[in-house]
């Protein structure tokens, strides 16, 4: 690979992320200004949907932070961002409904979300270690060292992946929910839309990054190979 090829791909990976965030932001902060007609909280929202689906035991916590809304398998916890807790918006209920889509995928079992939680320990150490494994392994002509690396590294992105399904079929859920909940009412589908696949955006360019530098990382092992 070139400079002028290097520097375009090392662009590419800064940038792809990058406008995936800026989406993201610029789509929540149009949608965070815009009510529902129920005028229902994201707490509310959450709250009612985990009910409708038999879920009392899971909780629903505030978390400090912007977007930092996230599931906890492990506590049965639902924790949403201050602004999302208290807001009564379309990003807000869209984001809280894709929050609680996770909690009702773990109480079925949902069989991508199981195997992401199973990947996540090898995903962690694969991102931690492979690195340098790969980069020893080059400036040593190790090839073996290298394809270690190579192989912790795609543990890595096959998390990132897996990922992918789980995200897309939590904000599946979530429409399907708000709207049977009546939490939104028909005009109001394709505005909520547009902010769980923003948020969607993030993990599909998280994903891109990963095989690209997976496929980058072959490739020095491959033409060291045949220097």
């Amino acid at each position: 690979m070139g400079l002028g090829s290097y520097i375009i791909y090392i662009a590419l990976l800064m940038i792809i992320p990058l406008w995936a965030q800026s989406r993201v932001k610029s789509t929540y902060k149009k949608y965070s200004k815009v009510s529902t007609s129920s005028m229902m909280t994201g707490a509310q929202v959450a709250r009612k949907i985990l009910d409708d689906n038999g879920l009392y035991n899971v909780e629903i916590q505030e978390t400090k932070g912007m977007l930092t809304d996230h599931y906890d398998p492990r506590k049965k916890v639902v924790r949403l961002s201050t602004g999302i807790y208290h807001g009564h918006s379309m990003a807000s209920s869209a984001v809280a409904a894709h929050e609680v889509g996770h909690a009702i995928q773990d109480a079925e079992s949902y069989a991508f979300l199981r195997f992401r939680s199973a990947l996540v320990p090898v995903a962690n150490f694969g991102s931690n270690i492979s690195f340098f494994l790969i980069l020893a392994g080059l400036l040593l002509n190790m090839t073996g060292l290298a394809t270690i690396g190579v192989i912790f590294f795609a543990g890595a992105v096959l998390f990132q992946l897996v990922t992918l399904p789980v995200e897309f079929d939590a904000s599946n859920r979530a429409m399907a929910q708000l709207v049977s909940t009546g939490v939104i009412r028909n005009n109001e589908e394709r505005d909520t839309k547009k902010v769980l696949n923003a948020a969607a955006m993030t993990y599909v360019a998280a994903a891109l990054v990963a095989v690209a530098e997976l496929i980058r990382f072959i490739l020095m092992i491959v033409a060291s190979n045949q220097d």
